[in-house]
């Protein structure tokens, strides 16, 4: 090996070193400001916070809050980790399972606006958007399904009720013996938390904590998502190429995988569009890996729930098991029946023909599923 190739190799080394340190930090910054948003909405609001949360008590409006936040903050793990902090500062469990249905349904938009790429060939547009929309046809399906069984049964709100019953059944609702993250945070909320307190009121100073508890969410994560495209996303693509085409099964395991290593779902399944696109793989292919990126972009959420302590940190830790027990559900359901299955995969392929012929068709499905549905839903219930 020549000094300049042993030289190159030294500075890619020490290059992922520092990437994989960035990522260190950057998860910490994360679960400091999930316990920032949790403190913040106590201090805000304190007993009040289920009177504050009124407008949202419809299921379909809270679905609406959370399709229109995640399409405005382009992450549903972003929207996710804030639910998680709110859940751990009063906001009800039942309240924030639409509003976790919603963040799965508005993190779509970043693939139709991967598909734009492709605009300039109309059969490039037409598979690329079908590809696009294949995950908005299945989330937009679960939602009808489960949405009504939620709202009917509360289905989700007492499955995750049992899979943290254990922590509960003492009476003692905190998961402060199991969380070990506690030490590492507390003492960062704390610097943050104090001169609040002693500067501004109580209302004040939490509003203050919860807008910097979700700038520092929404920029942790973005790191995380760039960092982690350097590090994963060209073996990703190899990978991929090879894995996606054994079977649906594995097409789901690897779409799980490849999310939680990248930590973003939207970074994930944007990667399918333009392989779609080209004609690399074909729509069909990448549906089962679509699934397994919604399942594995639930780990944010989780993870996010570590950094809650205090009476409501079981729901903190409910709310993320409900984000991950509805895209389990909603996979083995839809796509384990095969009429079912074939719906996601009939509505793109329709919707993509329909996009081929005409931009504005792109520019009005957008428009209308993510800003005025949801925006006309939430104003009308207030």
């Amino acid at each position: 090996m020549t000094p300049h190739a042993t030289a190159v190799e030294a500075t890619q080394s020490s290059s992922n070193w520092f990437r994989w340190t960035k990522l260190a930090v950057m998860l910490y910054v994360l679960l400091v400001a999930v316990a920032m948003v949790g403190s913040g909405f106590k201090l805000a609001v304190g007993d009040e916070a289920k009177t504050l949360f009124e407008f949202a008590s419809h299921p379909v409006a809270g679905l609406m809050i959370g399709i229109a936040a995640t399409a405005l903050i382009q992450s549903s793990s972003t929207v996710t980790s804030i639910i998680v902090g709110l859940v751990a500062g009063g906001l009800p469990v039942e309240t924030a399972i639409p509003m976790v249905m919603g963040a799965n349904v508005g993190t779509t938009v970043t693939n139709t606006l991967v598909s734009l790429g492709h605009a300039r060939c109309k059969e490039e547009f037409r598979r690329a958007f079908s590809c696009a929309t294949v995950h908005d046809f299945f989330n937009l399906f679960a939602v009808a399904i489960f949405l009504p069984l939620e709202m009917m049964f509360g289905l989700l709100n007492k499955l995750s009720q049992w899979l943290v019953s254990p922590l509960s059944q003492t009476g003692d609702m905190s998961i402060k013996g199991l969380n070990f993250v506690k030490p590492l945070t507390k003492p960062a909320v704390n610097m943050v938390q104090s001169p609040l307190e002693s500067v501004l009121p109580g209302n004040l100073g939490g509003l203050l904590m919860i807008g910097l508890g979700i700038f520092a969410i929404v920029c942790a994560i973005t790191v995380m998502g760039k960092v982690m495209k350097k590090l994963m996303v060209g073996r990703a693509k190899d990978m991929l190429k090879n894995a996606i085409g054994r079977g649906p099964l594995h097409g789901i395991f690897s779409g799980s995988v490849v999310t939680v290593l990248v930590q973003s779902s939207s970074t994930t399944t944007s990667l399918m569009v333009p392989l779609v696109g080209t004609g690399v793989l074909k729509i069909r292919d990448v549906y089962p890996f679509t699934l397994g990126a919604n399942i594995g972009t639930c780990i944010t959420a989780l993870l996010a729930a570590t950094a809650v302590t205090g009476e409501f940190a079981v729901f903190a830790l409910q709310i993320a098991l409900v984000h991950l027990c509805f895209n389990i559900l909603a996979t083995a359901l839809i796509f384990g029946i095969p009429v079912l299955r074939e719906l996601p995969l009939k509505g793109a392929e329709w919707l993509g023909h329909l996009a081929a012929k005409s931009k504005m068709a792109v520019l009005a499905y957008t428009t209308l599923v993510f800003v005025v549905v949801p925006g006309g839903i939430v104003l009308l219930s207030q």
